[in-house]
């Protein structure tokens, strides 16, 4: 009967189906996006932009993300299959998934997510997902940001009301009919590292920005 059920929930009926659960969710949200006009005055110039955040906070912004759509935002996933059902809903988000993590098939994703970035200038990642530990972050954002010339600009969610799962990241999830925030950060450029002390402090630099605002539950 388990079995069955697990094979159920990556079929493609139930993805739409969760997404569209998902979407009339999040329409209860009371939302409030700040400092988005300048990374987005930066796409416009042609720059390219990678937005970043930490695994327990991405849900609240799905809903914000779909404006993003006619942008072509490429987004990192990893093949597992709860990354079947993730990317499933990013797909229907408009979103382009790269499916790839560090344990399987993150060279590849990474040069996918490498050449849609130098395409289409906008794409996000997930910085410590998707087994943590959290706040742990992965040296691929400073990668792709630097082989993409991208500007990082991290950004984080908020709500007044929330539960938090016993998961590895104290996974956050809004209430219905909370205020729920979107905040986008500082935009971080790095230059190209010269040794791998360099890159690593980049990706320290990177680590102690975000960490402050990670949520302790």
């Amino acid at each position: 009967m388990l079995k069955n059920f697990k094979f159920i929930i990556y079929t493609k009926p139930f993805i739409a189906f969760i997404y569209f659960f998902i979407r009339m969710y999040a329409m209860t949200f009371r939302f409030k996006v700040e400092n988005e006009e300048k990374w987005k005055k930066h796409l416009k110039e042609g720059k390219t932009v990678l937005l970043c955040v930490w695994h327990q906070q991405f849900f609240s912004a799905i809903r914000h993300f779909k404006t993003y759509a006619n942008l072509h935002p490429g987004l990192m996933i990893s093949q597992s299959r709860d990354g079947e059902l993730i990317a499933g809903v990013a797909n229907r988000t408009g979103w382009h998934t790269a499916r790839g993590s560090s344990s399987k098939g993150g060279k590849e994703a990474m040069e996918e997510m490498i050449d849609h970035l130098n395409s289409y200038h906008l794409g996000a990642h997930i910085l410590d997902g998707p087994r943590g530990p959290i706040g742990k972050v992965k040296a691929g954002i400073i990668k792709m940001a630097q082989e993409s010339n991208a500007i990082i600009v991290p950004f984080y969610t908020y709500a007044d009301k929330v539960w938090f799962f016993n998961s590895w990241d104290r996974f956050m999830l809004p209430k219905p009919f909370a205020r729920v925030t979107l905040l986008f950060g500082n935009e971080i450029y790095f230059e190209q590292p010269q040794t791998p002390d360099q890159f690593e402090s980049q990706r320290l630099y990177l680590e102690q920005t975000m960490i402050t605002r990670l949520l302790k539950g």
